[in-house]
Order: structure tokens, then sequence, then C-alpha cells
């Protein structure tokens, strides 16, 4: 195997005997020869678009089949068996559409009259044979660019899918994905090329954030400054991490009136801000402190725990017997659970033994997503004018279990107290409880939410510039970013696609990005390795 997609990739250059992640050479493969099989299937679905002929169940399985790729949502081998013979599946029927309707009936791309072997042996061996679907012929610095886009578009495909969950989809969006997933075969695209296609995914990407967006804020209500227990209650108990609201809001609504009290992980979090979510009384706080989430554990957890969508390393196995998944996430061994149908998750936390007594715990804000902000602007634009702010940190991103993440920890612990720290996703479960105070009423920690939240923090930055007439890049304004998955990689690819300049980058540089396009992203959007804190904040606060 080889795979070098995420941030902890053995040695930083990639894992080729078994994922640091906990994926085996033959997930590796498989995910390999899916991302084969659906460069295929795009080859069908835009060849389709040029005669005419859409197909919205191939546009939305595209999303589903590119996120399940993605670091840590699914490692079981036979629901990747489904998949690929899905895509096949999916392909013949669409080309018998293009055809009839006066498109090719066959296409150069091999990919696009591929044939899945007749067993788990024999797709692995397929996989290993194909490997990542992009050009293995071209210069290290053009792969680099196509692996980029490939790993980009895994971001966009996630956060696709889970708009598409809350019934917000754009034709566009599918076009564009499959659009470049046919481009990774096209030998005749240069280096400038490249660099626009991984530039333009990051434009994708903040339309499929956009759709999330749109969702969440319309199923559920803009969140608004919420205060969220870290203890707990007496009791029953289930467990929520991941990032699906919709997963949430079925489980509240399946538990009513049961005496289970429901608790979030990781980047479930954000969703004691959404009035539509917290209205639920069981809604009963958050499970993990800063350190507990930093070790990736539930320490005796008493009751059933529920995965949405990839958050941790492969559970260990003391967990599994109360362990469940749904959506995409699979691991063997672990109970999926289709269609939010959460029965057998409700039954499995009222036969374990629940909490003995109420424990009494610390507290943490959320909901200061860009309604909540802006709502403020008035006072953090005064607050600037005053000398009261001096400036804003974005601290955010992913975490990770490779060393080095402590930086972001002290980082924030640093910030002067006459500077305001936004940070969004699961890199802030490493501060997110810690107490750094306020200025004139506004917490100095702003929780603007989830990882997709991104889309929030760039219209409050927008919104700041406009304010002030200046451009994003001339505010008091400096972004700390932490990377571990392809999300992280889409969003860097949607800030860069705004022109964001000055982004220092970690806990270290992804180790696909060859040193040449590493100096056109240094040349053109001064992107930097963090240092030291104590430079960094340095250097921050000349700028």
């Amino acid at each position: 195997m080889f795979c070098n997609q995420c941030e902890q990739t053995a040695q930083g250059t990639g894992c080729t005997k078994h994922g640091v992640c906990g994926k085996t050479p033959q997930v590796a493969a498989l995910q390999d020869l899916l991302s084969y099989a659906v460069r295929g299937l795009s080859q069908v679905a835009v060849a389709g678009r040029e005669v005419g002929v859409t197909d919205a169940k191939v546009n939305r399985f595209t999303a589903k089949a590119v996120f399940s790729t993605l670091t840590n949502v699914d490692f079981d081998p036979a629901r990747f068996d489904s998949l690929i013979r899905e895509t096949v599946k999916l392909r013949g029927a669409l080309q018998q559409k293009v055809a009839a309707a006066g498109g090719p009936a066959a296409y150069a791309d091999p990919a696009a009259s591929y044939q899945p072997a007749a067993d788990l042996a024999g797709l692995q061996a397929q996989g290993e044979k194909v490997r990542l679907p992009i050009n293995w012929e071209a210069d290290e610095d053009i792969k680099s660019l196509q692996e980029i886009t490939l790993y980009g578009l895994r971001g966009v495909a996630a956060y696709a899918d889970h708009a598409a969950v809350l019934g917000q989809e754009d034709d566009a969006l599918y076009a564009a994905i499959q659009k470049k997933m046919t481009q990774l075969a096209d030998k005749s695209l240069g280096l400038q090329d490249w660099v626009g296609l991984a530039l333009d995914t990051g434009k994708d990407n903040l339309r499929a954030m956009e759709l999330l967006d749109a969702g969440n804020t319309g199923h559920y209500g803009h969140p608004v400054p919420t205060s969220v227990s870290l203890g707990h209650k007496a009791g029953k108990a289930i467990l929520i991490t991941g990032h699906d609201l919709k997963d949430l809001e079925d489980l509240l609504k399946q538990t009513e009136g049961k005496g289970i009290s429901i608790y979030t992980h990781g980047e479930m979090l954000p969703a004691h801000g959404y009035p539509g979510l917290k209205k639920y009384p069981h809604l009963a706080g958050h499970y993990g402190t800063a350190w507990q989430n930093q070790k990736k554990e539930f320490p005796a957890f008493p009751g059933a725990i529920l995965f949405t969508t990839n958050c941790i390393q492969e559970p260990a196995e003391s967990y599994k017997g109360n362990l469940f998944t749904t959506g995409l996430v699979g691991w063997p061994g672990v109970t999926h659970v289709p269609n939010g149908q959460f029965g057998a998750v409700i039954a499995s936390a009222l036969a374990m033994p629940g909490f003995p007594g109420d424990q009494a715990g610390d507290s943490v804000m959320v909901g200061f997503a860009r309604n909540a902000v802006l709502g403020v602007a008035d006072k953090v634009i005064a607050g600037v004018k005053a000398g009261a702010i001096k400036h804003f940190f974005l601290v955010g991103g992913c975490d990770g279990a490779k060393p080095g993440r402590n930086y972001y920890t002290e980082f924030v612990e640093k910030t002067p107290k006459d500077t305001v720290v936004l940070t969004l996703a699961c890199g802030k479960f490493r501060f997110f409880d810690q107490k750094i105070g306020d200025i004139g009423g506004i917490p100095r920690l702003l929780d603007v939410g989830q990882c997709n939240d991104a889309y929030s923090a760039v219209q409050i930055a927008v919104a700041l510039a406009n304010a002030f007439e200046c451009g994003v890049n001339d505010l008091p304004l400096s972004i700390i970013c932490s990377w571990y998955e392809q999300k992280a990689v889409a969003i860097l690819l949607s800030l860069l696609s705004l022109g964001i300049k000055g982004i220092r980058l970690g806990p270290s540089l992804p180790a696909f990005i060859t040193p040449n396009v590493l100096g056109v992203l240094v040349e053109n959007f001064d992107i930097k390795p963090i240092g030291t804190v104590d430079e960094d904040l340095k250097a921050c606060l000349a700028a």
C-alpha cells in the first residue's frame, strides 16, 4: 500500500505497510479502486451532460462514494465491495441512456470500462494495480497538484453529502466534482492548468459549505451563544459524535420520554447552539475534557456510543460492544445502523448501567457563528477603534494523534488579553475549555462551530473588512490552521481561492506537496509552516 493523504502519515512521507490511522493494505487498495471506478462513472456523467442526460441518483452516489474514501470514514472491506459494484452498475445504466441520446458508446479512459473482480481478494489486487487514480506518468509537481485536487474533492464531497442529507443540492456542484474526477485522466493538462484546478476546487468547496450552512440553519435556526455543561446526570446515556446534525435530531426525537440523556462529543459540540436542537431537554451536555479529547478517549462511558461521521482513529476493541455507526461510517466488528433508525442504539443504552449519580462539571460556550458575531459587530468594531481589541486570531482545523498539536493550546494560552480568538473544527478540543476572559463583555474565545463553519468564519471576516473599508488581508487577523485530513485540504483551498494570504499551517506540511508546489503557494499566498509559538505570535502582532 501507499497512502499519504493525512497529516500523520508515516515518517511524513507515506504509509506503506499499515496506515497510522488504522487503515489496512486491503482497505487502502479498495479505496483506490473505488476512486478509479468513480473516475469511470464520472466520464459517463460528463458525457451525458453534453447530450442533456443527467441522473440524480448518479450525482448523489458520486458524492457518497468519494466521501467514503476520506480518512477515518470507512474501514470495512465489505462496504467497499458493495460501493465498487454499485459504481459499475450505475455506470452501465447511465452509459445506455447516454448512447441512446447520441452520446458516446465507448470511452478512452479504461476506468469507464472497468469490471470488478469476483471477490475481495481480486478487488484488492485490482486496487493495487490501478493505485490512486492520478496520472502516474506525469512529473512530480503535476502529480502533487493532482493529489491536492483529488484530496480536496474528497472534502468537497463530504460537505456535499452532508448538505444533501438536509435537502440542499446543486447540480452544478455535482458536475464540478465529476468533471475534475475525469480530468485526473487528462494527460494534456500542464502545471498551470492544475494550479487552476486546485484553486477551483476551493471554490467548489465554498459552494458545498454554503449549501450545508443553508441546510443546518434552515432546519435548526442560526446558532445562538449557549453554555454547555461538561458534567453529567444520573441515568441512562448515549454519546453521539461526528458531524451529522440530522442524525442527532433523529436520535433526540426517538429518545424523547425514555429517560436517556444525550451527550455530544467532538464535532457535535456546536449542535448545542442550534435552537432546533437545544430545545430538547435531554440534550444534556458534552462529554470529555480537553485532555480526554486529545487522547481520543471516552473514559468509562456507561452508555451507547454513536459515530455519525469520521472523528477518531479506528476504535479500541474495548468500545466495540456498545459502539454503533451510521451513514458512511464503518469498521469491521462495529454495528452499523441504517437510515437513522436508532432502536438498537437505544436498546443498548437501556441495557447498560448509565451514570450512577450526578457529576457537576465545568461549562463551555458555543454558538458564535456569523449571525451571533455580526449581531455584536458594532461592539467589536468599536472595540477595535478604541484599541481594546488589537488583533483577531482564527485558530482552528483538524485534530490528530501525531505529536506537535500542543502548539495550538499554547498559542491560545499565550494570546494577549487585548486579542480575540475565533475557533472552529475539532482542533479546538485542545483548548476549548480554556478560560481566557472577555473584552467588554465579548468572550475572547469564540467557538464558530464545526469544520464546515469555516463558511461562517469567512462571512465574519468579509463583514469586518467591509466595515473597516479594507480587504480581508488588511484586517488585524491571523489564521493559524491545523490540518489532518481532506476536509481541511478543501477548506485551505477555499481560503486560497478567496485570495487570503499569510496562513500558518501545521503541525507539519502535507507529504503530497512537492517543494516546487510549496514554492508556488509561498510566492502567491505567503503560506507559512508554523514555528514556535512565541516567534509566530510576535510576527502576527507585528504585521
